[in-house]
């Protein structure tokens, strides 16, 4: 097989190149001070999801605009979020994260959650956002679970689907049985364990409630140690899934690489803990309107470098280059730097 990418101009500093390190070190940095105005948006059937606009927000309505999506659990105040939406706004561009169902102030209504194959809520929003702000560039970006939701959406609605001009996928686990696999082993289990907790907390909050039509009961859900399982007793049935390994053939992403129209920028580390290692080799190979940088180091939404004499996020670093290229009398992969490598494997 033929796979083609480029090689992002990441460096770890010295001593930090560990993945686990790298994934550990954003949440050990103070965040960025941000101003937020929560809006409440109203879905179709009758739940909703919070959009958090970072502030100062344009006056112009035309002034370009960034929409982020989170990773599983993931919210405003996670570090990447905060880098990302600070970076936005730094450059003029209006910057919303919109909450998945649940990851808000306030519990969804439905007994329902979301998934990493959901992309009818952020398909409602990009439609609100282009009635809002007709004429403004657009950009949308999703981090793990949600870089896999959005190159989804992505490949469903082809390459004049959706008011983007193109998409950012950052750390996305585009083979999610692969991924599973992966966090149920060695020290990835701990991540493992921080993802369960979270997830099962808002489980046993709605069971106490009543009315989530599972077979699950107090103790079943205690007795949960993997996402595997999780996602059979909850994800599957809540979601319209006959089991976890229907839904993640179902909702990853990977296997729509090459049918990619939009333009897409994909950042991956090649050590990330959360998938194994050679991740692109599983899939296929990407399509024309996709820019693959892969890192050797980075871990997962890592990307820590030493720049100007302290840490920073190097993500923040790229995505702004993204966003500036972005215009619409330019072509991102002309002037995204970065050198071409090609690798054939067989």
């Amino acid at each position: 097989m033929s796979e083609r990418y480029f090689c992002a101009d990441f460096t770890p500093p010295r001593g930090a190149a560990n993945p686990h390190v790298q994934t550990l070190l954003p949440r050990l940095m103070s965040l960025p001070r941000l101003a937020r105005e929560i809006e409440v948006l109203e879905l179709p059937d009758g739940d909703f999801v919070e959009l958090n606009w970072a502030l100062p927000k344009p006056a112009e309505p035309t002034a370009p605009l960034f929409v982020l999506f989170h990773g599983l659990e993931g919210s405003f105040d996670s570090p990447y979020a905060r880098w990302l939406l600070k970076a936005a706004t730094g450059l003029g561009w209006r910057a919303v994260l919109m909450h998945f169902r649940g990851c808000g102030a306030q519990p969804n209504r439905l007994p329902r959650a979301y998934h990493s194959g959901d992309t009818a809520d952020a398909y409602w929003l990009l439609g609100e956002l282009s009635h809002r702000y007709p004429r403004a560039l657009k950009v949308a970006a999703g981090v793990s679970l949600g870089g896999n939701m959005l190159l989804k959406l992505v490949a469903e609605q082809g390459g004049d689907g959706l008011d983007l001009a193109g998409a950012i996928v950052v750390s996305a686990p585009l083979d999610l049985a692969a991924s599973a696999d992966t966090l149920h082993r060695g020290f990835s289990r701990v991540y493992e364990r921080h993802l369960l907790k979270a997830l099962k907390s808002k489980v046993q909050v709605k069971l106490n409630r009543g009315g989530l039509p599972l077979a699950l009961d107090h103790k079943g859900l205690a007795r949960i140690d993997s996402l595997r399982a999780y996602d059979d007793a909850v994800t599957a049935p809540l979601h319209g899934f006959r089991d976890a390994a229907d839904y993640y053939q179902r909702a990853s992403a990977g296997r729509l690489l090459d049918s990619i129209e939009l333009p897409t920028l994909i950042l991956h580390a090649d050590d990330d803990p959360f998938m194994p290692a050679n991740l692109f080799r599983r899939l296929p190979v990407p399509s024309d309107a996709v820019r693959l940088e892969i890192t050797e180091h980075g871990g997962h939404v890592g990307f820590m470098e030493w720049r100007q004499g302290r840490l920073r996020p190097w993500l923040a670093r790229r995505v702004e280059q993204a966003l500036l290229a972005w215009r619409p009398q330019d072509d991102i992969w002309r002037q995204a730097t970065g050198a071409r490598l090609s690798r054939s494997d067989s």
